[in-house]
């Protein structure tokens, strides 16, 4: 399920976004974070299950969100968490439309499709 990002689980949140290509610079990554933290149009997201195990974070406008940060613990990929965060983002978000940035469009691609199409289990 996705949880709202508090800052509880800072560490966790770094941990799974440096796993980004682009957030691997630690000065990169705290400045990430504190986007998130501090700019209302900058929303974490957290997948839940037992752990923490992914993370979505978005940029928001009028009318749009737009995908600029998805992830999963290298450990519980190829499950379908990546596919499963953004349906539930598009559901919790159904006025907005939900869209990716150059760094998640092929991995949104991929998850965005119909079930048959992601039998691979890739996202």
């Amino acid at each position: 399920m996705l949880i709202r990002y508090k800052k509880a689980f800072e560490k966790i949140a770094m941990g799974l976004l440096s796993f980004m290509p682009n957030e691997k610079d630690l000065k990169k990554l705290q400045h990430t974070m504190k986007q998130y933290e501090t700019e209302d149009n900058w929303q974490l997201f957290l997948w839940k299950e037992e752990d923490i195990v992914g993370l979505i974070g978005v940029f928001k406008t009028d009318s749009t969100l737009e995908i600029q940060h998805i992830s999963v613990n290298p450990s519980h990929r190829h499950e379908g968490i990546g596919k499963s965060m953004v349906r539930q983002l598009k559901d919790m978000h159904s006025e907005y439309e939900v869209k990716p940035n150059s760094d998640t469009a092929s991995f949104f691609e991929k998850c965005d499709g119909d079930e048959d199409d992601v039998k691979d289990g890739e996202c």
